[in-house]
């Protein structure tokens, strides 16, 4: 989640940017970046025959946009701003030399220009992202997004009313997450979420269905399944997901695990307060030790 007190320099610029779409803006973000580059190299190069180039604001009201929207829980977000930073300030920080009087370093160009690829590639896989949205597939792990979600659930819920066959619905969500990435990297965090993804696949009926809801929280809608069923169901996902090695990209093999919050239809429940349930158990999992499968108490019961 995007934070004020962890990037001060590009949320407070933010404030007087009008926000833009997401996909529309991305366009203009590159656009303007490759041509800040060269602005850069100018500037650097051939000091006093142009001005220094200014902090393109099209990334600004991109970020005001994705923050306010879908993309606020995808902690790529996080790591596109951080990278933005870093490399605005090794930028500016050479251009502050080069008119001290000294010449850039190798060092300090290739750090800028290595900075600024990342940042690029980053947006790239953005621009992916968008372009297989509209076909529901989350591009990372393959798993079904939030498009179709609502529909895919009060389906079942009618279908519920109509026969009387119970379903459950699952919220799975990564245990410290936020350390993996920490430790070793968002791309070895990348390696978990596919890893995650390939367990719950793998492990779920044919005719359930999983849906990434953005970061490392996975909703599983589990058909025709009572709370034990769906118990069953689910508790073999926990324990296949921490018997399984994950090799990040330096070689390393590293174990996760994961909690689950696990909640069962009832006439009286719509689909937001089903998923509330399954939301509260998720919190008893996770305040009860992580790597464990809590069940919602079956309403009335308790």
């Amino acid at each position: 989640m995007l934070r004020a007190d962890r990037f001060p320099g590009t949320l407070d610029a933010m404030s007087s940017t009008a926000p833009i779409s997401p996909k529309a803006g991305l366009a203009a973000v590159v656009d303007e970046h490759l041509r800040w580059l060269g602005q850069w190299h100018r500037a650097a190069f051939f000091p006093g025959s142009v001005p220094a180039p200014s902090m393109p604001a099209a990334f600004l009201a991109w970020v005001q946009s994705a923050a306010s929207g879908d993309l606020a829980d995808q902690p790529a977000i996080d790591r596109l701003v951080h990278l933005h930073e870093q490399m605005h300030r090794m930028a500016k920080l050479v251009l502050m030399r080069v008119n001290e009087g000294s010449a850039p370093s190798l060092q300090a160009y290739e750090a800028v220009v290595d900075k600024f690829d990342e940042f690029m590639a980053l947006l790239r896989r953005f621009e992916r992202a968008f372009s297989v949205a509209g076909s529901g597939i989350d591009p990372l792990t393959g798993l079904r997004n939030r498009t179709g979600l609502a529909e895919e659930l009060e389906r079942e819920l009618n279908r519920f009313r109509r026969t009387g066959k119970t379903f459950c619905i699952a919220m799975c969500d990564l245990d410290r997450f936020k350390s993996v990435n920490d430790t070793y990297g968002h791309e070895a965090g990348d390696r978990v979420l596919v890893a995650a993804a390939g367990v719950v696949n793998r492990g779920i009926r044919s005719f359930d269905e999983a849906f990434r809801l953005g970061g490392e929280e996975i909703l599983i809608l589990l058909k025709d399944a009572t709370l034990m069923e769906g118990f069953v169901v689910v508790e073999r996902l926990r324990a296949d997901l921490a018997a399984t090695p994950i090799t990040i990209p330096d070689g390393r093999i590293i174990r996760v695990t994961a909690s689950f919050g696990l909640a069962e239809s009832h006439l009286s429940l719509d689909a937001d307060a089903l998923i509330a349930q399954a939301d509260a158990a998720l919190y008893e999992a996770k305040r009860g030790g992580r790597n464990r499968v809590v069940r919602a108490a079956p309403v009335g019961v308790g």
